[in-house]
């Protein structure tokens, strides 16, 4: 009995850390539509939260570090590797409008109430599963070390039924495509809810070890006990860790490592998925534990510590300034950055009010959850661990091939590298190194070891181009607004006019390219700055 209540250990909760000289390749998965998406007036489930977190993360500027993709949202045959086809097929042909004609399959098909039929529902679905298939593709071909897709982690969907605001299960979807390639898979849900959907999945399979860390106890889906641990070959590759309300983050990291440590050195997965819900934060519309900011990124931080290729998704979070705010600052620890507390101004900026912090303070609410009671769950669920000690094997099969790729030659013309950033393969390995930076980031030049005449340099240098791009009503003396496409303005540059040391040796053919100037003079050796110049044009009115 000694020994049992050893098991538990209080850990404090310390501040994180992160390595800055550690280097992760990471590829984010964004949509700017997922945002126009709306289940209906009144219903806590709003997509719009994910439109906030991507807003702060590019404001943050972690968007110089990652690869940044618009994922092609997933086809039917691909969501049918899951799904039924009638479910799937009736997903795609249901609006508001049409309800009607669909009254039994309404029923059959669990749509409704908590999960309800709104305009585009079909191509919401698609941008969430998309996400996800195409970060398992990139982990599969090596092409990143940690994908995220904050529209997916939908873990509720079922086979052939809606579930808990969620229709389409994009978690076991980018699983099923990471099992062609990883021998072993393993899924970790912080989500307040049961990751009930991922788990009956995977329910009677080793390849995949379901972990889900959630309040069971008259609470959405009533699913989750302690003794569901799988069945069949599946046996004790299922793990439910029920919670009660309260948990805080010394509470929550205390069972949190010590179950995933003896996950990952028992099962030794070649991947891992973690579904990252925010609706496990304090002050949850819908969850009822007592996590802070840190205390739900401390999980992140702990996962990405073993160096594991992983896939980050979504998943609950009703109250948005808080899930905005917490996967923004678990992106910056994804990319070895801790975000300052002070909020960048961006177009949600009054969400974040009074205090406009990047913070997520945990309440004063009760902890049901005493240490007799962690200590109880730890030494089961370890005790059932056990029977895990040795990774399960694989049979070597052939890689199955990839879906066809049609290519994105429409994705690549002129106006989508434009408009869009062109297609995935245009914009891969787009990151910004620490040691580059564009002008716009000039906003302090002493940070930024620009001296002024540098800056002047630089401000000339582009000049040609501004002037070439837009008509100007200035006399043509200037030295600045020479136009290859004005021959008669070069008579005005004779050499009577231009100082006998800066005289150009060889004059052009004016369709060939603009005529010499000072600013452009090669010969002189010299760069001019723009009050020099001004006083040669000063110098040439006098004579």
């Amino acid at each position: 009995m000694l020994e049992r209540n050893k098991m538990y250990v209080q850990l404090p909760f310390e501040e994180l850390k992160v390595d800055p000289n550690q280097k992760k390749r990471i590829a984010y998965f964004y949509d700017a539509d997922v945002g126009n998406y709306a289940y209906g007036a009144g219903h806590p489930m709003k997509p719009h939260r994910i439109r906030m977190a991507h807003s702060l993360i590019m404001n943050y500027g972690l968007y110089k570090k990652m690869e940044i993709y618009r994922a092609k949202p997933a086809t039917k045959q691909e969501m049918c590797q899951f799904h039924t086809d009638e479910y799937i097929d009736f997903l795609s042909r249901v609006n508001p409008d049409n309800l009607d004609m669909f009254a039994k399959e309404q029923i059959k098909f669990n749509v409704g109430d908590d999960c309800p039929v709104f305009d585009g529902l079909f191509e919401y679905c698609g941008i969430s599963g998309g996400g996800s298939m195409e970060g398992a593709a990139r982990l599969n071909r090596g092409k990143c070390d940690i994908a995220i897709n904050y529209a997916g982690g939908l873990h509720h969907a079922k086979k052939s039924e809606a579930s808990g605001f969620c229709y389409l299960n994009d978690i076991v979807l980018g699983i099923i495509e990471l099992l062609r390639y990883h021998p072993r898979v393993l899924y970790i849900d912080i989500d307040v809810h049961h990751g009930d959907g991922v788990e009956e999945a995977f329910y009677t399979t080793d390849r995949v070890m379901t972990c889900s860390f959630h309040k069971y106890g008259e609470f959405f889906p009533g699913t989750g006990e302690l003794r569901d641990i799988g069945v069949g070959k599946g046996k004790y590759y299922s793990v439910n860790v029920p919670l009660r309300d309260g948990i805080d983050d010394s509470s929550y990291k205390s069972i949190f490592e010590p179950v995933i440590s003896k996950i990952v050195e028992w099962y030794q997965p070649s991947a891992i998925v973690l579904q990252c819900g925010g609706d496990s934060l304090s002050g949850d519309r819908l969850g009822c534990f007592n996590l802070s900011m840190a205390g739900h990124a401390n999980c992140v931080n702990f996962v990405k510590s073993f160096n594991i290729p992983m896939m980050v998704v979504g998943g609950g979070g009703y109250t948005m300034r808080n899930v905005a705010r917490t996967w923004a600052y678990e992106s910056g620890i994804l990319n070895n950055v801790i975000l300052p507390g002070e909020l960048p101004y961006n177009e949600y900026y009054e969400y974040y009010g009074p205090d406009y912090k990047l913070d997520v303070r945990p309440s004063n609410m009760y902890n049901s959850n005493s240490p007799e009671f962690l200590n109880k769950i730890l030494t089961n669920i370890i005790s059932n661990l056990e029977n895990t000690k040795h990774a399960p094997s694989v049979q070597m099969n052939p890689v199955p091939n990839d879906a066809e790729d049609l290519g994105d030659v429409e994705e690549d013309t002129a106006e989508a590298m434009d408009t869009k950033g062109g297609s995935e393969f245009a914009r891969d390995e787009q990151t910004q190194p620490l040691t580059e930076f564009y002008d716009d980031d000039n906003k302090d030049d002493g940070e930024k070891n620009i001296s002024v005449h540098d800056k002047h340099s630089m401000d000339i240098d582009n000049a040609p181009h501004k002037q070439e791009s837009a008509p100007t009503a200035e006399p043509p003396s200037q030295p600045e607004q020479h136009n290859a496409a004005a021959p008669s303005q070069q008579p005005q540059h004779s050499s009577a006019t231009v100082p006998e040391t800066s005289k150009p040796t060889i004059v052009p053919e004016p369709s060939s390219q603009p005529p010499h100037t000072p600013q452009n003079e090669s010969s002189s050796g010299v760069t001019l700055t723009e009050e020099e110049m001004k006083e040669i044009d000063e110098l040439n009115k006098s004579q």
